[in-house]
């Protein structure tokens, strides 16, 4: 009769369990899209390496700009990916203690919540990161090999229907 109790108690702490485990699967998917981002930003730098060998001041000058805007970039990324990992380690912590609270027959509710809401910081600060990055990486986003042209900047600017852009 007590495994009884001892299966019901693992399976109700599995049941308990899941919702953060689901949050664990989707904070990896978060963690593979960064590293993508990190792996092109760092592949961009090295191909930019390359061009300023014996290049003209002007095109140097634009290139050093443009691994500037990288180097921000990685930085960038790089604290998404210690905050989205430090929450997986704290949902993790949750897991964890959810289990050790069963078995050892303490309440745990406590420790789990704010393990929860820490992971939810976390969380929100690494896409704050990550959010922050793309604002970087499109607002440095060129159209053509020398950017917009002017009458170009000025058209996307205009609403649809403004006499300015006229």
């Amino acid at each position: 009769m007590a495994q009884d109790g001892g299966i019901a108690l693992v399976a109700h702490t599995i049941q308990l369990a899941v919702a953060p485990v689901f949050l664990l699967s989707g904070v990896a998917g978060i963690l593979a899209v960064l590293t993508n981002r990190l792996a092109r930003v760092i592949d961009r730098g090295r191909t930019l390496e390359t061009q300023l060998e014996g290049a003209p001041a002007e095109h140097e000058r634009a290139v050093h700009a443009e691994v500037e805007n990288l180097y921000r970039r990685a930085r960038l990324i790089g604290h998404a990916i210690t905050f989205c990992t430090l929450t997986a380690l704290l949902v993790c912590s949750v897991v964890a203690t959810l289990f050790i609270g069963a078995f050892v027959r303490f309440d745990a509710s406590r420790v789990v919540a704010f393990l929860f809401v820490a992971a939810m910081v976390t969380l929100f600060v690494g896409l704050l990161s990550f959010l922050r990055e793309i604002f970087v990486a499109t607002a440095a986003m060129r159209i053509g090999p020398h950017g917009p042209s002017p009458a170009g900047a000025r058209s996307a600017r205009a609403a649809p229907g403004d006499d300015a852009s006229t």
